[in-house]
């Protein structure tokens, strides 16, 4: 049931008809303001700000939209990208950039991607060099087929000892492998759920399977192994059992609070976020911003069946 409903929402999300339909009704208003910052770059970076100063929250700013295939939106996408990391560093926050591999060329060309990427994060680099903070261009993790892709991307990009990061999703069956190979790198990984539709070859189909095996990728990524190597975790999760779960493991193995974090979705449980960060946990929400909102939410709508209710509300409201 939950991968039926998972593709169907991925459908949705991938629908030219239906995304032109919902951004263009004002009956779907509500959900583009719940999980979305605004249309602008400035609408990201002044919501970042909000939330560093009323929360102590740090944020990964992204500019929505992906696989994309028109040129010219390649450009505006990476244009984006650099205006919001230019953004951030004016106001001295976390120049903390997310991106879709997809959205920067790669339906086009691989090439193209390693390209635009690489123009990022050197200016990430080039921002950060005088500021404090967690700096770096976080790849996002798409469907199976851009698995390979994505991390041999990052690898490059790390290799030329560039701030970049990685998502890896929990309920991939090789990701277990790819979070070690990760470790001995001392990379940045942020693990997430994951919110794409996969079958039983490639993705455990079971919550209860899905969590015993973040429960197993965290005790990686807490390691004494991974701590010694340099590596930074990122628990991308709402589910306040995994947060524990990691909190305990952390402490066992001498991580002091500063060497991970947790990251949470903009809309998403905030009072998780805040609770965490009061107890001087380093918190973090992914700030979506841009025209192409509907892909987003529908796929926060798709990661929970009972969200159906969301989706419903927005069609006959």
């Amino acid at each position: 049931m939950r991968r039926i409903w998972q593709a169907s929402m991925i459908g949705l999300a991938r629908s030219s008809a239906m995304k032109s339909f919902m951004q263009n009704s004002r009956a779907t208003s509500f959900l583009r303001n719940k999980y979305v910052a605004g249309e602008t770059v400035t609408a990201g970076a002044e919501r970042a700000v909000a939330l560093l100063e009323k929360n102590g929250i740090r944020s990964s700013l992204f500019f929505m939209g992906e696989y994309v295939d028109d040129p010219a939106l390649i450009a505006e996408t990476v244009q984006q990208k650099h205006d919001a990391a230019e953004a951030i560093a004016q106001r001295q926050l976390d120049i903390h950039i997310s991106v879709d591999p997809t959205q920067i060329g790669y339906v086009i060309s691989p090439q193209q991607t390693q390209g635009h990427a690489l123009k990022l994060a050197k200016e990430i680099k080039r921002l950060a060099e005088e500021s404090q903070g967690i700096h770096c261009l976080m790849f996002d993790m798409e469907d199976a087929s851009l698995n390979d892709p994505t991390i041999a991307l990052h690898n490059t990009l790390q290799d030329q000892g560039l701030p970049v990061a990685l998502t890896l999703q929990a309920y991939m069956r090789r990701t277990m492998e790819d979070m070690e190979k990760q470790v001995q790198r001392g990379s940045r990984v942020r693990l997430v759920k994951g919110a794409f539709a996969a079958g039983p070859k490639l993705a455990f189909q079971g919550t209860t399977e899905i969590k015993h095996n973040s429960r197993q990728l965290i005790e990686l990524m807490f390691s004494k192994t991974a701590k010694s190597k340099g590596f930074y975790p990122i628990i991308a999760t709402h589910d306040t059992n995994l947060h524990d779960f990691a909190i305990q493991v952390a402490r066992k193995n001498g991580w002091s609070k500063e060497e991970y974090e947790f990251e949470m979705l903009l809309g998403v449980r905030e009072d998780i976020a805040q609770n965490l960060a009061l107890q001087g946990e380093r918190v973090r929400l992914y700030v979506p911003f841009g025209r192409d909102w509907w892909p987003h939410a529908v796929r926060r709508i798709g990661e929970n069946p009972r969200n159906a209710v969301l989706l419903t509300r927005s069609l006959f409201s």
